[in-house]
């Protein structure tokens, strides 16, 4: 049986009603986005159990965070976490569509973050809230990143964590909303073994050398974690 929930050195995250669970994904990008040394709003698009959002409450105290969340029991539940965390008085989750919410949104962000969907053609999965969460039907990355782009401050930044294999067609579609790479951390699961994702950030500002880094989670083995990785996750991960 799953745990109903993680916890983090400044926060619990409960994650039962969720389709998608905490994961490594997510909490790579709550500890990678951004990198800018003040941040005074954040959008985080398609919030889940919330994780993300509080990680980066965490990194930027003070900073107005809103959640949107398209399944009503995750964006209830990134609620509950928002309210038992220390920024509550800072932390929104929306039930919505990012296609609704950008319709109403008056506010532009400093700081939009998103683990995307991105399945596209394969099989989707028999339990209908996990398919949800990971096919790119209900918000295609083409409608991402041109409602990004609309929500995005001129000076602001949008952080994506996406499989390696799809970063090329993703930029040539960023290319198209006036966003372009200007950080990127390829993922390794190993020191042998190809990037199994990739973390992009965008800007409303052409980069004439895009800063490329790498990083490797496990060196010698299963659970032997990299010190780069570890250096990434201390502020959140319990000591062991």
């Amino acid at each position: 049986m799953s745990s109903p929930g993680f916890q983090f050195k400044q926060f619990y995250v409960k994650h039962d009603r969720c389709a998608m669970k905490v994961g490594t994904d997510g909490v790579l990008l709550g500890a990678w986005a951004g990198g800018m040394s003040s941040c005074g709003s954040i959008l985080d698009i398609g919030t889940g159990s919330g994780v993300v959002a509080l990680m980066l409450a965490q990194r930027y105290e003070g900073a107005r965070i809103v959640g949107i969340e398209i399944n009503e029991d995750a964006c209830e539940q990134a609620c509950e976490n928002f309210e038992s965390s220390p920024w509550r008085e800072n932390m929104w989750a929306k039930h919505c569509s990012l296609q609704d919410f950008a319709c109403v949104c008056e506010d532009v962000y400093d700081l939009i973050v998103s683990n995307p969907p991105f399945f596209k053609d394969s099989l989707k999965n028999p339990n209908e809230n996990r398919s949800l969460a990971r096919h790119a039907d209900t918000l295609p990355h083409s409608v991402l990143l041109e409602l990004a782009a609309q929500l995005l401050h001129p000076e602001g930044l949008f952080c994506v964590i996406l499989p390696s294999d799809l970063i090329d067609e993703f930029l040539g579609l960023a290319l198209v909303q006036g966003l372009y790479e200007c950080r990127r951390m390829d993922v390794h699961p190993a020191s042998h073994t190809p990037p199994k994702r990739t973390m992009l950030a965008l800007s409303k500002k052409k980069s004439a050398s895009p800063a490329r880094e790498r990083l490797i989670i496990e060196t010698d083995g299963r659970h032997c974690y990299s010190e780069d990785y570890q250096k990434l996750t201390k502020a959140f991960y319990l000591d062991k």
